[in-house]
């Protein structure tokens, strides 16, 4: 089983203008999930999901790195209680950003549960980083 996601992304958006929008609480409630969050080393953060059929959802961790450009944090589901770790890296390129996505551990959950976590992490990103992509577009055409 594949223990770790991998995602990339080219935005035509300045380095700042990204990491802000992956490291700022109010911007990442803005355009992926309620966040209590500070990237800083140490912090203990959570995330919570909006209310649906399924109820609440919590993720919570705690911030392991946050260097210029690259944040490190651990990522367990409330109900699940299975740590695993979440990395954000940027690079500059010409005219925008890169942004390299890395969540590993995902063997820590236990037999068919990893390959499910697997899918919906996977699914997930994706979906968080096009949210990532319009939050951008957005904040651009605001300005």
């Amino acid at each position: 089983m594949n223990d770790v996601i991998k995602k990339e992304k080219v935005f035509k958006h300045s380095i700042d203008k990204v990491w802000n929008a992956i490291s700022k609480a109010e911007e990442i409630s803005a355009w992926f999930i309620q966040a209590d969050f500070k990237a800083q080393k140490g912090y203990q953060y959570t995330f919570t999901s909006e209310a649906n059929e399924k109820g609440c959802t919590t993720i919570s961790g705690e911030v392991k790195e946050s260097n210029p450009y690259k944040l490190v944090y651990t990522w367990v589901v409330a109900e699940i209680k299975v740590e695993t770790t979440v990395t954000w890296l940027l690079e500059p390129t010409e005219g925008g950003t890169k942004l390299y996505l890395e969540h590993s551990g995902i063997s820590n959950y236990e037999g068919e549960t990893a390959v499910k976590m697997f899918e919906s992490f996977n699914g997930g990103w994706d979906n968080c980083i096009n949210g990532l992509s319009g939050y951008l577009k957005e904040l651009v055409n605001a300005g």
